[in-house]
C-alpha cells in the first residue's frame, strides 16, 4: 500500500456518516438543527479541542468576510467554526473522501452550506488559484506529510501577501521514538514528524515571516490526561473516538506518555506570507 493510501485507509472507518449521525441522536441532539457547539466533541480532531481553535483564531485576529483555507480539514469542525463565529469563508482540503462527505453534510444541517465547503486534495497540490485565500489554517496536518517544504510552499502560493498562516502542529521531541499507534498513524510509515526547528524552518524558507511561536506541549499533556481519565471512567456517547473507533484510549495513552518522555511536542505559531513568496517546487 503507497503512504497516501494508507494515510487514507486510517483516517476512513465504515459507515463513518452513519455512525456519527447515530451517536448524535443518542446524544438527544436534533439532526435537523444541528450547531457547531452541539458537534465540538467530535469534530475538532487534535489536542485540546474547541478551545485551541478559538484561541487561534482570535490570535490571528480573524475578520469576517476574510477566505480561510483550512488544510487537513478533518469532518470540518474548525471550518464550521470559523464561518459561525467568525464570519469567514472557509474551505477545507482533506485526503480522505469520507470526512470531506461527513463535513458536507454536518455544515448543510448546521445551516451553513453557504459559508463553508470541502473538497477531497493533497496538501501539496492544492486545486486552487495562486492568492485564492487570507488565510491558511492547520491543525495537526504536516505529521502526515513528508515533504514539509512543498507543503508550505503550496501554502504560500494560495495565500495573498501579507495573508496569514496559523499552525498548530506535533512536531518531533527530543526522547526517542513516538510509541504507536497515535491518532494521526498506527505505524511508523505514515507518520512524518519533523522536529520544532525543522517545522520552523520550512515555513520560514518558504518566504513566511513567523510573527509569534509557541511550545503548546504542556497545555495539550494536560488535555489528554482528562481524556484518558474520562475514557477509562466513563467514555462519552460524543468523541473523537467515532472517527479512530476502539484504538482511540490506546492513542490517547500513548499520546500521554509520548508528551510526558519528551518523544512529541506541540507547536503554535502565527506567520505571514512575505510578498516574495516563492513558488512550489516542480
Amino acid at each position: 500500500m503507497q503512504p497516501t493510501e494508507a494515510i487514507i485507509a486510517h483516517y476512513a472507518p465504515r459507515a463513518l456518516v452513519k455512525g456519527v449521525l447515530e451517536a448524535l441522536q443518542a446524544a438527544g441532539k436534533d439532526l435537523d438543527a444541528l450547531t457547531p457547539d452541539d458537534l465540538a466533541p467530535l469534530d475538532e480532531f487534535h489536542s485540546r479541542g474547541r478551545k485551541a481553535t478559538q484561541e487561534l483564531a482570535e490570535r490571528a485576529a480573524l475578520r469576517t468576510g476574510e477566505r480561510v483555507i483550512d488544510i487537513g480539514c478533518g469532518i470540518g469542525g474548525p471550518a464550521r467554526f470559523l464561518a459561525a463565529r467568525f464570519g469567514c469563508q472557509v474551505t477545507g482540503v482533506d485526503l480522505t473522501p469520507e470526512y470531506c462527505r461527513l463535513a458536507t453534510l454536518l455544515a448543510v444541517r448546521t445551516g451553513l452550506g453557504d459559508r463553508v465547503q470541502f473538497r477531497v486534495a493533497d496538501a501539496v497540490a492544492l486545486p486552487f488559484e495562486d492568492r485564492s485565500f487570507d488565510v491558511g489554517w492547520m491543525q495537526h496536518c504536516s505529521m502526515n506529510v513528508p515533504d514539509k517544504q512543498r507543503l508550505f510552499a503550496e501554502v504560500g502560493r494560495v495565500l495573498r501577501p501579507g495573508g496569514r498562516l496559523v499552525v498548530y502542529e506535533v512536531v518531533a521531541g527530543s526522547g526517542g521514538e513516538v510509541v504507536m499507534p497515535v491518532p494521526w498513524a498506527r505505524e511508523a510509515s505514515t507518520s512524518f514528524l519533523a522536529p520544532a526547528a525543522g517545522l520552523r524552518r520550512a515555513i520560514e524558507d518558504r518566504e513566511f515571516r513567523v510573527r509569534d511561536w509557541e511550545d503548546a506541549t504542556g497545555e495539550a499533556l494536560e488535555w489528554f490526561q482528562k481524556i484518558v481519565e474520562r475514557m477509562r471512567t466513563a467514555p462519552p456517547v460524543l468523541g473523537i473516538h467515532l472517527l479512530l473507533g476502539p484504538d482511540m484510549l490506546t492513542m490517547s495513552t500513548n499520546m500521554m506518555r509520548n508528551l510526558e518522555e519528551g518523544r512529541i511536542e506541540i507547536v503554535k505559531a502565527i506567520c505571514e506570507r512575505q510578498d516574495d513568496a516563492m513558488e512550489p517546487p516542480r
